[in-house]
């Protein structure tokens, strides 16, 4: 297998994952700010120039991070990140599908739209009067997330699964960018720090 890479946080996720199972994968650069991505050869790989993508051995092309993380989740050795009983793989669905339609869908797209405008205007349909509105919405989720924290050690229960590696991967990347966490919220902000605190989370 060979994991195509980038800067950004979607193949961070993948990264973070990988290392925190111990599977070893060779990686591939390709460089999204000169917009390779965004041309042959790549697009012949991913048609819709995104990254990551993971060639499989039989040069199968597999794209979308949950569904790269999940893949290889099932079909390598060792402990899951997505649980060992149906109830507890529904857990972690249910909440990194929360996380990321409410926090991370729109604070990504709040940074395309206002601090990556320059980069994304030419590359999708961008919305520049939208970016204050979607990064609120990032905000008022997060201050639920916070309430929701008061029971639990992590965002799907009290192991740690791809949910906290997804939403952590996402934060980084917006307090990278101009959406600092919040010291409101205080389970959080102890949450990030002790995810920060794994290895894995500088892959």
């Amino acid at each position: 297998m060979k994991l195509y890479n980038s800067v950004g946080p979607n193949p961070h996720v993948v990264r973070m994952f990988v290392a925190e199972r111990g599977i070893k994968l060779p990686m591939e650069e390709v460089d999204i700010m000169v917009g390779d991505n965004r041309k042959p050869p790549y697009l012949e790989t991913n048609p819709a120039g995104q990254l990551p993508a993971l060639e499989l051995d039989d040069g199968t092309i597999l794209t979308e991070i949950w569904a790269i993380c999940e893949y290889l989740d099932e079909t390598q050795p060792g402990d899951s990140l997505f649980g060992a009983t149906p109830e507890a793989r529904a857990q972690t669905r249910r909440w990194t599908r929360w996380a990321d339609l409410n926090i991370i869908e729109p604070l990504a797209n709040g940074f395309r739209y206002s601090e990556g405008l320059p980069m994304f205007k030419d590359r999708m349909r961008c919305l520049p009067e939208a970016a204050a509105g979607l990064k609120a919405c990032a905000q008022d989720k997060l201050a639920f997330l916070d309430g929701q924290l008061a029971g639990r050690a992590y965002v799907a229960g009290d192991t740690f699964t791809f949910a906290d590696v997804m939403l952590y991967c996402f934060l980084t990347f917006g307090i990278a960018v101009g959406q600092p966490l919040n010291p409101a919220f205080q389970r959080v902000t102890a949450w990030y720090e002790k995810v920060g605190a794994r290895p894995s989370a500088s892959a």
